[in-house]
């Protein structure tokens, strides 16, 4: 019995109620809403939801399944890059026995459908569990996208009833947070934070019992963050607010920077200190700055960790766009990326001291911060992007950027001298008029004196009157 045969059978015998069948029934009739894709190995598991009717049913009973869904756009450049790592998220989903089902949209075609969701871009990826629905804003690979899955549709809050159990969740995660003791407002807090951050990271609770014995806590209940081989306890007076407090350590405290990560850190309110360096140069300028800011991130985390974060940076190009400024590589700046001020080194760094010279300058408001979001550095940013879009337009396509620019330039210039050569010949008929006036003024004029010079005879005589000279010029023309 060949494939389709199969088929055939378990769609008689299950009744429609198997999802195999539901994809080869709704392939069949052009209307699918699970229709699964196939590639030279076989059936992928990757739903596509098409049908109107069968979205509609979807958004209805959707509570009783979890989906992580890729709301797309077709002519989206990022979607498309997106396509292939979607693919294997659903293989591996599938292969592990998730009970996640991975599925796509797009959203150009059922916009209602996706603005109920609260897509504004392309490409949006949402778990969607019971009620909510979960926007992953991390890197689009393979791992990262299948961890988020398995982080938010597990358990909100996840217990470690051994100590076996705590040492392997640290040794799986890199940071993660953790509730120890029983009923509180506290925990209820801890609750609503989870709720609220369970998209970045992972929240546990335990017992007293199960706490390694190098964690010292003086009060219970207590919430800590394990990361960087260590962890913190937090301190309702000193971090404010739960959740802002675990939104600013949800990082490690030493990292690979990049563009995306640099955004995701402007809700922490801390200064990004960065060696931005050429990862290529092995010189010994480049590799000492890295290791400088990693020994201050290591030794002085427990003085700094509550304002900076620490990392490195491969190129200057991010970081000359956002200054809007060229910096020399190697360098180090320190970015406060919530209101996009930042602050130039104000001394050579030769050694661990010199910077932590540096930061403790900054902290005490030593050190000037330069750039801001006030009205001027908007303007001054405003021109910087138009600028650099120009100049990379015509880096890239010369001809592109003459025929972009140029055409409308061109059609600016002939609107112009339009208008103005239509102001000048109204004005030069005008004052032709007035002096045809003028003249036909002092014709009658002279004839009024003629007829009262010469005597009234019998038959009356008819004045000829003489034509206005610019009727004259005309008939002659």
């Amino acid at each position: 019995m060949n494939q389709t045969e199969d088929f055939c059978s378990l769609l008689l015998e299950n009744e429609m109620n198997s999802p195999i069948c539901v994809a080869f029934h709704l392939t069949l009739t052009l209307c699918c809403f699970v229709g699964e894709k196939w590639n030279t190995e076989g059936l992928m598991p990757l739903f596509f939801l098409t049908s109107w009717l069968e979205l509609s049913q979807f958004k209805e009973n959707r509570n009783d399944d979890i989906w992580l869904v890729d709301f797309y756009a077709p002519w989206c450049g990022h979607c498309k890059k997106l396509e292939p790592i979607w693919n294997e998220v659903g293989l591996e989903m599938k292969s592990i026995g998730s009970p996640v089902k991975v599925g796509k949209m797009d959203a150009t075609s059922y916009s209602s459908i996706a603005s109920e969701f609260g897509v504004r871009g392309y490409p949006t990826i949402k778990l969607l569990k019971g009620d909510l629905a979960y926007n992953y804003r991390g890197p689009r690979t393979k791992d990262d996208i299948i961890e988020f899955a398995h982080r938010v549709s597990g358990a909100l809050i996840r217990p470690l009833p051994s100590q076996q159990m705590f040492e392997h969740m640290q040794k799986r995660h890199r940071v993660f947070f953790v509730y120890i003791g029983g009923e509180s407002p506290l925990k209820e807090k801890y609750i609503d934070a989870a709720s609220e951050l369970i998209v970045y990271t992972y929240f546990f609770s335990a017992s007293e019992e199960v706490v390694p014995e190098y964690v010292t806590l003086k009060e219970m209940p207590a919430v800590l963050v394990f990361k960087d081989e260590t962890y913190f306890v937090y301190d309702e007076y000193e971090d404010g607010d739960l959740s802002s407090w675990i939104n600013r350590e949800r990082f490690q405290n030493y990292l690979a920077m990049d563009g995306f990560l640099l955004y995701e850190l402007g809700d922490t309110g801390k200064l990004v200190a960065i060696a931005v360096i050429d990862e290529k140069n092995t010189s010994v300028e480049h590799t000492r700055l890295k290791s400088i800011i990693q020994e201050v991130a290591r030794d002085y985390r427990d003085l700094f960790h509550r304002d900076f974060q620490f990392g490195h940076m491969d190129g200057n190009d991010y970081i000359n766009t956002l200054l809007m400024d060229e910096l020399t590589v190697p360098t180090v700046v320190v970015l406060n990326t919530s209101n996009q001020q930042y602050f130039l080194l104000d001394r050579q760094i030769k050694n661990v001291e010199d910077m932590v010279q540096f930061i403790n300058n900054i902290l005490d408001g030593i050190v000037e911060a330069q750039g801001g979001d006030s009205i001027w550095q908007r303007l001054k940013r405003i021109v910087f992007d138009a600028k650099s879009t120009v100049v990379s337009i015509f880096k890239s396509s010369p001809l592109m950027g003459c025929f972009l620019f140029g055409l409308p330039l061109g059609v600016i210039s002939i609107m112009c001298y339009g208008i103005y050569t239509a102001d000048t010949d109204g004005g030069y008929i005008e004052e032709r008029y007035e002096v045809s006036k003028s003249e036909n003024e002092n014709q009658e004029h002279k004839e009024e004196s003629k007829e009262q010079q010469e005597p009234s005879s019998g038959g009356s005589v008819v004045p000829t009157v003489q034509e206005p000279k610019d009727v004259l010029e005309k008939k002659k023309d």
